[in-house]
């Protein structure tokens, strides 16, 4: 067609996939401001709906509502309308409330909250936080909107400058890559056409015998790693899949008793308040010893959790590990009836997360005192990374050994939650070694005994 501009084949795939670049970023850029947005939100949320909660439960257990903290409270009936409220700078609220945004949410849903809205009342906008109560009554707390909850709000705006970056290095790959492809095609396509026309093909534009066979067997090549991979990084997340399943389900069996024996000495201290001093001790400490078994049950959780998202986002530095043990060590002899026993040299210095360290040898200790019925441990440590800690205790039957390290395995169950054992120690302490790059085995001498190397600096 005449006057038609004719594009080159480089251009038109070059601008291709810059278009192609840019939408993808542009599509990230989004996605991720709106989910850092969100998380924010519900971060700040997640603690004001504690106020609320406990707000509640006074209400609930017929107590006057006593909060003095820095955020406007508000209760709300079923009907709407408002029974309290700690702003005495404003007139008493008379509207009816079931229609703000945060209500509305906490009434079909539990709970809910507002990012930022403006109050009528005293013409300042909040962060609304609301929770739904068994009666209907919806408790509610907004966090003003000064200059430092706007800044916790804000959306990190590197994510933009290192993006933007991104894009141009990609577009500068983007453009060399198409050039040579198409000096590839354009070379190709002038081959062909000189075959086709039956001319000679002269060195200076002569194709290598061997260039498309070597090309499509990288092709194949590429294909099927690429094949394999995503095999292999399928089976993984099935695998993650299958394992948080089973944690799930192990953690809710695991909550069932400690939570039910609180319930019944809460009960129990609700209804017979005409119980002896000495029957009401007794429940308190069963309901102090259930809490504390669930708060250890939920850090451990959080370690597993924290170990399962893989050694690359766990920050690592260079740590003594000679200090650590001995600060650990010195630290259980305090709470430990075992001697503890501890040969290391001077120094010994790894590359990993002195916080995982110290649960590693915390747990193994811990371990050692609650279930082997020994009189010492002992640790001892070479300079290569060796570390070999065990006891003179009773040791496990053979054919324990090799679940030692699964999660809530117990070999003596009744005796494991008789001693608050929540059944993650061991595992938090296999994967935080491997997580430094180490690894670890158990074997009977008579006692116990763990082996453990560890790459040194």
């Amino acid at each position: 067609m005449a006057g038609r501009i004719r594009v080159s084949f480089h251009t038109r795939v070059f601008l291709t996939v810059l278009l192609l670049c840019w939408v993808f970023v542009a599509t990230f850029m989004v996605f991720q401001y709106r989910r850092e947005k969100e998380f924010k939100a519900q971060l700040l949320d997640t603690e004001m709906q504690m106020v609320n909660g406990q707000v509640l439960r006074e209400i609930e257990e017929g107590d006057s509502v006593t909060y003095d903290g820095p955020l406007r409270l508000t209760v709300i009936d079923r009907g709407g309308k408002v029974i309290f409220d700690n702003n005495s700078m404003t007139p008493f609220p008379v509207t009816n409330h079931n229609s703000r945004p945060e209500v509305v949410a906490a009434r079909a849903h539990g709970k809910g909250y507002a990012v930022e809205r403006h109050s009528e009342s005293d013409d300042i906008d909040y962060f609304y936080s609301a929770r739904l109560g068994e009666d209907g009554t919806v408790v509610r707390t907004a966090a003003p909107y000064t200059h430092t909850l706007r800044e916790f709000l804000r959306v990190d705006g590197s994510l933009i400058w290192v993006m933007c970056l991104m894009t141009l290095a990609m577009s500068f790959i983007a453009y060399v890559v198409t050039r040579r492809l198409s000096q590839s095609i354009s070379r190709l396509s002038r081959f062909a056409a000189k075959a086709r026309r039956g001319e000679p093909i002269y060195n200076d534009e002569a194709f290598p015998d061997d260039e498309l066979g070597s090309i499509a067997s990288d092709i194949v090549r590429l294909y099927v790693e690429r094949d394999n991979r995503h095999r292999d990084a399928l089976r993984e997340q099935q695998e993650k899949t299958r394992i948080k399943k089973e944690l799930t389900n192990n953690i809710n069996h695991e909550l069932k008793t400690p939570a039910a024996s609180m319930l019944v000495c809460a009960e129990l201290l609700r209804d017979h308040p005409e119980l002896p001093e000495e029957k009401r001790r007794e429940l308190l400490d069963r309901l102090a010893a259930n809490a504390n078994r669930l708060d250890a049950l939920l850090r451990d959780v959080s370690t597993i959790t924290r170990l399962d998202e893989g050694a690359r986002v766990i920050e690592k530095e260079p740590v003594d590990l000679v200090e650590v043990i001995g600060d650990v060590a010195a630290e259980c002899r305090l709470r430990s009836p075992l001697e503890i026993r501890v040969s290391v040299p001077e120094s010994l210095v790894v590359n990993g997360n002195r916080q995982l360290l110290e649960s590693v040898f915390r747990n193994l200790i811990d371990n050692a005192t609650a279930y082997s019925g020994g009189t010492e441990i002992n640790i001892v440590v070479d300079r290569k990374g060796n570390i070999r800690l065990s006891d003179n205790g009773r040791g496990v039957a053979p054919e324990h050994l090799p679940r030692l390290f699964e999660r809530f395995y117990r070999v003596d169950k009744g005796r494991s939650r008789t001693a608050g054992g929540t059944g993650l120690g061991l595992s938090i302490v296999r994967n935080a070694v491997i997580a430094h790059g180490g690894s670890i085995s158990v074997s009977n001498t008579p006692g116990l005994t763990f082996e453990i190397i560890l790459p040194v600096i």
